[in-house]
């Protein structure tokens, strides 16, 4: 376990761990859920107490496999989730909050995000948000997959400032969005949470990875991880099922990239020349 695990601050200036514990597809199969429990348990216990769900996943099923991780421990996680685009009224999300609470255990979400752009305005659900806020159902708001134009309208809303957090893909073979969003996000102070930071587990296995692992006795994921926490103002949120998958996560928190990693790792994984569109998974 690192001695000290980092963080960044979110715009209210409250400190936020680079890591954190992802859940998608997680809640899928019965089968798996106590893995599931024990793996997000086992990741409290090692100091990692951000932990990322949503009502999309499993269709609430990953809210209530993070509900039982965190039973009897709750003030000590740090819990973010997400309402659907097309329940981003202000009345859904409202509904929809209640029903994650539910779902949840808890009295409220630290984190709440819209999960991508979508038809409602955003005035609409920039409100609802705010309301929960006062209720005190929800601590802080974000968005989700929201490009730099996207950004730009967000912040220039009544209130649109408050945003917390934007929740992108971003790993070593999705870099498109540091031409633009991520130095527009780090001006403003404004985080980037990065999911599937190792591509859903493809960069385990990229052999463009085994020369800076070797330096560092790591294993490819572990690099990958590391350098997406490496990045200024990025929280990395990837899902472990099994045990030994979270202290592997958490190993990576030691390894401390050189000018030399970084530098092969960008001849590998080249950095965008130009403006790419958003990529979503």
């Amino acid at each position: 376990m690192p001695s000290t695990i980092r963080t960044t601050k979110l715009p209210s200036g409250e400190a936020v761990q680079v890591l954190g514990q992802g859940t998608w597809k997680m809640g899928e199969d019965i089968g798996r859920r106590t893995d599931e429990v024990n793996a997000l348990k086992l990741g409290l216990d090692l100091g990692i107490t951000l932990i990322d769900t949503a009502e999309m996943y499993a269709s609430g099923g990953a809210e209530e496999v993070v509900a039982e991780a965190i039973s009897g421990r709750r003030d000590k996680t740090f819990l973010v989730s997400k309402v659907l685009p097309s329940n981003a009224s202000r009345a859904g999300v409202r509904r929809a909050c209640e029903n994650s609470l539910k779902r949840l255990r808890t009295d409220r979400i630290d984190l709440y995000l819209l999960h991508w752009p979508g038809s409602v305005p955003l005035t609409e659900t920039v409100a609802a948000f705010e309301s929960l806020k006062k209720a005190g159902k929800i601590r802080h708001w974000g968005v989700s997959n929201f490009d730099t134009d996207e950004m730009e309208e967000l912040v220039g809303l009544p209130d649109g400032g408050n945003v917390q957090t934007n929740q992108v893909l971003y790993n070593l073979v999705r870099r498109g969005l540091e031409f633009d969003l991520a130095p527009w996000s780090r001006q403003r102070g404004i985080p980037l949470m990065a999911y599937s930071p190792v591509e859903q587990g493809a960069l385990a296995r990229n052999a463009r990875l085994d020369a800076v692992a070797a330096r560092h006795n790591a294993t490819p994921a572990q690099i990958a991880l590391a350098w997406v926490m490496h990045q200024e103002g990025v929280i990395a949120i990837p899902k472990a099922s099994s045990q030994e998958h979270v202290r592997q996560n958490v190993a990576a928190l030691d390894i401390k990239l050189t000018p030399q990693d970084i530098a092969d790792l960008d001849r590998a994984f080249p950095p965008p020349a130009r403006k790419r569109g958003l990529e979503m998974i």
